[in-house]
Formats: C-alpha cells, structure tokens, sequence
C-alpha cells in the first residue's frame, strides 16, 4: 500500500483544499475495496504544529502526524496557502526541506492553487512547467523566474511533480491523480459523487485581467494608458514607441519587465476583457462587441478570444450571460 501526505502548511491554508484532497482519496478507497481490490492509499494530514488554527480561530485541523515521523511517503500534496507569499515560503522553511528530502527519495509532489509557492521554494520546479492561480501569476513570476509559468492550464505533470490553477479547480488535480494512481473507472466515479467536470483542461475562461501597474517604470505607466485609452482605435506600438522616444526593441523590452506582456499582448487582453464584460452584462450582439472592443476583422477577434479565453464569444456568452443561457 503507498502512503499519501496532505500537507498542513504554517499559516493560513486554504482549508477547502485539504479537505477536499482527504476526502477525495478516503472515497477513491472505498470505491476500489467497493470492487474487492486493494485500498491504494493510506491517507495521513502531516504538518509540524500539533494544532492549527484556521480563519480566526473558527476551524482547526489536528494533523495525524508530524513531517519527522514520516521517513517514505509516495505522493505528497500542499494545499493552498495564504497570499503573502514571501511570508508563506518563510514560514515553511521545515516543510520545504522535507519535501525535497522526500522527492529525492522518490515522492511525486502536487500543489494546489498557491501551494506552488511552496512547491516552487523547494527548486524542484526550476526549468519546468507549472500552474497557480491566475491572480496569483505575477507575483509568482517575480519570486520564481527560473519557473516556466503556464497560468492558462488547469493541471500540470512533469517528472512527477504536479499544479494546477486556482480555487476549485484543485478537484481536477484530484481526478487527475486518482486516474493515475487508481484507474479510469474510479475517477470517472468521484467525478460523479463529487461532481467535476472531468473534461476540464483550462482556468482561461476564469481570468481576470487588471492592468499591471504594480511596478516602477513611469514611462511604462504612462505607454500602458495611452494604450488603454486608445483600445477602439487602430494604433501601431511602433508608433507608442515612438511617442515615448524609445526604439519599438527597447520599448518591448521594458514593456515586458514591467508587465510581463508585450505592448501588443498587454493591448489584446484590454481588448478581450472589455468584450467580456459586453458579452456578461450586455445584450449587444457579437459584431457589435467586436466592433464596441477595438477589432474590424470577424475572424481574428474570434480567434484571439478563443486564444485568451479558451471560449469562442458566442460560448462565452452562452456561459455567463443569464439572459443568452439556453437549456440543452
């Protein structure tokens, strides 16, 4: 039988994460003895506080054990944690340590949501790919730019290390494991009870774009609202370049370390969030939106929509316009 490791971080830990993971693992369980095979996983919460108190107070989690008792676990999952990162890695200094001494050994690692902080302390990640939550992308960047950071995906798996984005979406990284360490019939059966849609592969749809001004260059700032407050007109970044004095190469570059965008990305996500919120709240048809964000040609708002979104408009709109919801 493996041993499974959900992890009790110090700090505040997204409690629907642990024990949604625990949950998720005890029903896989009893699924498989259901159909007289082996139990896969013996399930322990470890931490290094004998006592964790979440949410001022009003939830607290017991850990069955302490990191130093456990010498060999196979998969270990770090739930999602608070957003002071740099406080967060700190503070998890012991677990960090653990978790490399435990990978060494030959431990698959999951995090959820912003347990990559964690995951992602540990070095574990550097040179590869890896998902947190979309709000949570930025900051991620900046602490861990050795990581490749792919925010649009739901789950990722490389060399036994596994994330996914934010929020609930961590139920699809439980699906995705209990696959993996169980068989299809049994994910397709906690998808079932625990109601996941088990063919979700992107948080896109989910993102919200906010201008990224939480940096230092004034020109920039100054670049990215000339931007914003041209978004209907057909202007050239060769041009915004220009009119800030700055060659269109040194222009992108600064543009990028300030944001993490192109001038050009940065000008198409403006675009896209303003037809979403058209597209939620209005009841103006697609070619109006295309036209009402910035775009004359049918064909590459669509396919930029569909690029950043993950949804075509018409879908996007069928999804959070209660007005356009049709029943199937």
């Amino acid at each position: 039988m493996k041993h499974a490791t959900i992890l009790i971080p110090n700090g505040q830990s997204n409690l629907s994460s642990i024990v949604g993971a625990y949950k998720f693992l005890i029903k896989a369980n009893q699924y498989h003895e259901q159909r007289g095979e082996e139990t896969i996983f013996t399930v322990q919460l470890v931490g290094v506080q004998s006592r964790l108190d979440l949410y001022d107070g009003l939830f607290s989690i017991t850990p069955h054990a302490h990191i130093d008792s456990v010498k060999k676990t196979d998969l270990i999952i770090i739930p999602a944690g608070h957003y002071d990162f740099e406080r967060l890695v700190r503070d998890n200094q012991e677990i960090i340590a653990w978790v490399q001494h435990q990978y060494k050994l030959g431990a698959e690692v999951a995090s959820i949501c912003t347990g990559a902080f964690i995951l992602a302390a540990t070095g574990l990640l550097d040179g590869k790919g890896c998902s947190t939550h979309w709000n949570a992308a930025r900051a991620f960047r900046q602490m861990f730019p050795e990581v490749t950071l792919l925010p649009d995906k739901l789950v990722t798996d490389e060399n036994g290390l596994y994330t996914n984005g934010g929020a609930f979406s961590y139920l699809n990284l439980m699906l995705y494991l209990v696959e993996k360490y169980y068989d299809r019939a049994t994910a397709v059966f906690c998808a079932k009870i625990f109601q996941v849609d088990i063919n979700r592969t992107s948080q896109s749809p989910f993102v919200i774009f906010e201008a990224q001004k939480d940096h230092e260059d004034d020109l920039i700032k100054k670049a990215q609202l000339f931007i914003e407050e041209h978004l209907r007109e057909r202007i050239s970044m060769e041009d915004v370049a220009e009119r800030y004095t700055l060659s269109r190469r040194n222009f992108d570059r600064r543009f990028i370390k300030a944001t993490g965008n192109t001038p050009l990305e940065y000008q198409q996500r403006l675009k896209i969030e303003l037809a979403k919120k058209m597209l939620e709240t209005s009841r103006r048809t697609v070619k109006e939106v295309m036209y009402e964000s910035g775009y004359a040609d049918a064909k590459a708002f669509r396919e930029t929509f569909r690029k950043i979104t993950g949804l075509l408009p018409l879908d996007y709109r069928s999804r959070y316009n209660k007005e356009f919801v049709t029943y199937r």
